[in-house]
């Protein structure tokens, strides 16, 4: 396999380069200035794309690549991938589901734990010195509280799990019910809003859920609610969230994704009662390692005629 051109759209990690090209010829598409005139002149070579939550091929390039065979993403959401055009020419996706889902999970709780309890301010008060002059306010406690969760797939199954084990009552809403849980289902989200404290997104980045927590669910949860996003920054409508932060209409809010990223709204810098982090939701070694190793095995079992390990088109 190593004559076979496998195209990286934008950096992930060494760990991942180092190992594609040991077993393919590996083209780093933001090496090259001129990137359109690199996929004119490797076009008839590339056979395979490397993707990310960060970048993804649209339709044009997909129909430029005549000998495009399987895109491999390094993620399990697939919004920066034209599945349409996929499907059209038969190109593979696969993602990198499973491997991610406990850290996302894991981080979800600790955005919950650090607006609620406000670590990150509380950190701030020590190293600056605030608490020789007096204890830090109080917070609001996790325990028991309600918590709604937009998406119960694998990640949304494994926050509920955690989120039982602080005694929450636990609610959802998702595409269709689903019959092998106990939890209350909501067909409606603001309806869910209306019945919960915390709210958190952990769909896929579709245009039926492009801005699913709009203005109305941002007022339905209430002066004292929560949003917690570790999907996709566009799940939630910024201006009307950061609007809603700044008029003290919504409680707190825990962000790993933005709708602009890298770029997060200013205005959100000096609210304690907001927790910004840069898109880590899957930033651990193993994790990653993992997601790696998926996108390489996929690769390899479809160019040596083997099963996909995780198909998604």
């Amino acid at each position: 396999m190593d004559n076979l051109c496998v195209l990286m759209v934008c950096p992930t990690s060494t760990y991942i380069e180092e190992e594609l090209e040991k077993s393919f010829k590996l083209l780093k598409l933001w090496h090259f200035e001129d990137q359109n005139q690199f996929i004119k002149t490797h076009c008839n070579s590339i056979r395979a794309i490397v993707s990310s939550g960060k970048a993804g091929p649209d339709a044009e390039l997909i129909e430029s690549l005549p000998k495009l065979k399987i895109i491999s993403n390094y993620g399990v959401g697939l919004d920066k991938v034209d599945l349409i055009k996929c499907k059209e020419k038969g190109v593979r996706v696969t993602n990198t589901p499973d491997v991610l889902t406990d850290d996302v999970a894991d981080l979800a709780i600790g955005l919950i734990l650090a607006v609620l309890r406000r670590i990150c301010e509380s950190d701030r008060y020590v190293r600056s010195g605030k608490w020789k002059k007096g204890d830090y306010k109080l917070t609001t406690k996790f325990t028991g509280k309600s918590v709604g969760i937009i998406g119960m797939g694998r990640i949304g199954t494994a926050i509920a799990k955690r989120a039982e084990a602080f005694s929450c009552n636990i609610r959802y809403h998702s595409r269709t019910e689903k019959p092998n849980l106990n939890y209350k289902y909501y067909p409606n989200v603001i309806e869910l809003a209306s019945n919960c404290q915390i709210l958190v997104a952990a769909c896929s980045l579709t245009e039926e859920t492009r801005h699913i927590i709009n203005r109305e669910v941002i007022d339905a949860l209430g002066e004292n609610g929560v949003v917690i996003n570790i999907g996709r920054g566009l799940l939630v409508d910024e201006s009307e969230l950061v609007s809603a932060l700044v008029e003290g209409r919504l409680g707190g809010a825990g962000l790993d994704v933005f709708e602009h990223e890298p770029q997060v709204p200013e205005e959100l810098f000096g609210l304690e009662n907001v927790v910004l982090l840069p898109h880590v939701g899957t930033g651990t070694e193993e994790t990653r390692k993992a997601m790696a190793d998926l996108v390489i095995g996929n690769l390899k079992n479809h160019f040596n005629n083997k099963p996909l390990l995780t198909p998604a088109v």
